[in-house]
């Protein structure tokens, strides 16, 4: 049986175990969104996990505005930033993977560097809210991408992951997921273009498959993972009945790009859908269960439904969990109070067993 605990080749990189760590919004970049130490040593204390995926990192100034203070990583102090946390990652052993998030219509103007209104595949509004400094407030209706700037999107896409390995990455995650641009495409209930990236399950895959298609070629497929949620109502998006064929096609069409790995954020009881993209998918596919508990990590990898297992919150309060989960140590609990935000506190200043045992 497999375990956690097994090495794994996923594509170029040798890895010692099979967990990793999640991207996770932590909303402390500088206000032009270029990571500061804090960061480096964030990512630095958590290379244990020898696979870092980085929290959301917008590819534009279109891409922001779903939280404050986010990345970014299409400027040349982005790079520069970005470089530093590598270099840490890497000379610590991990590899670190920078996840690129356009929000598309979860942006709000007030957290934005250019303060427009947000771009979407249609002008529907998510009905939801969001943090601004000035408080919570509805996200407003976006405008409707034309067809043009839907090519510019995807290059944005490119250009910021040439921009995430010239910084040093190991490769970029495209966000699919999670209620953001490229799932906004696929829900009928947010993209209601009559042109032909809207109406059937291969138009409203079309643009995922083309930023997935722009990114690889730029960088290489092994340098490529995309995550995905099925089924997942964030945001506001309803994927409908067809949800389980739009996911069928859209991943046998990704698959195609031989690409480095699938991140499967994974809602659904029913592990029907799990076990035909799984069946779908070539490569290495990570995956993580809402609202599974640390005693459950290894259960998918032993089963053979995933490759890796991605660890969130308690990866986030642990700096060593994978010391503490192969001794069964006491895990911290993680603050939500300082999860977005803020400076140390709840950032870098989770104590490990040493600093316990010290």
């Amino acid at each position: 049986m497999t375990t956690i605990w097994d090495p794994y080749e996923m594509g170029p990189f040798r890895l010692e175990h099979r967990l990793a760590m999640s991207p996770m919004t932590r909303s402390r970049a500088n206000a032009d969104g270029t990571p500061g130490p804090l960061a480096v040593e964030y990512y630095r204390q958590r290379a244990g996990l020898g696979l870092l995926i980085t929290e959301g990192t917008q590819p534009s100034d279109d891409g922001q505005g779903g939280y404050l203070n986010t990345p970014g990583i299409y400027t040349e102090a982005h790079i520069e930033g970005w470089r530093a946390v590598a270099d840490a990652v890497h000379d610590e052993g991990a590899r670190l993977i920078i996840q690129l998030m356009h929000v598309g219509r979860m942006s709000h103007p007030d957290n934005t560097p250019h303060h427009r209104q947000p771009v979407a595949p249609s002008a529907i509004a998510p009905g939801v809210q969001t943090h601004t400094a000035a408080g919570r407030k509805d996200i407003p209706t976006p405008r409707a991408l034309s067809t043009d700037e839907i090519g510019a999107t995807v290059d944005d896409f490119r250009r910021a992951a040439l921009a995430a390995v010239a910084a040093g990455a190991d490769g970029v995650e495209i966000h699919g997921a999670n209620g953001y641009l490229p799932q906004q495409f696929l829900a009928p209930n947010a993209n209601v273009r009559e042109d032909r990236y809207g109406g059937s399950i291969e138009n409203r895959s079309r643009f995922t498959v083309e930023v997935a298609s722009a990114v690889a070629d730029a960088i290489g497929p092994e340098r490529t993972g995309i995550r995905l949620s099925p089924g997942a109502r964030l945001g506001g998006l309803d994927e409908g009945p067809e949800s389980g064929e739009l996911y069928r096609h859209l991943v046998a069409e990704l698959a195609k790009l031989d690409l480095l790995y699938l991140h499967l954020y994974y809602f659904a009881e029913d592990d029907g859908l799990l076990r035909d993209l799984r069946s779908l998918w070539p490569n290495t596919l990570l995956l993580v269960r809402n609202g599974r508990g640390v005693e459950q990590i290894g259960d998918d990898v032993a089963r053979g439904l995933a490759d890796i297992a991605p660890l969130g919150w308690s990866a986030l309060a642990n700096p060593d969990v994978v010391d503490r989960l192969r001794l069964g140590a006491v895990l911290n609990a993680p603050d939500p109070s300082t999860f977005y935000g803020g400076g140390a506190a709840g950032y870098t200043d989770y104590p490990t067993l040493a600093n316990a045992e010290a």
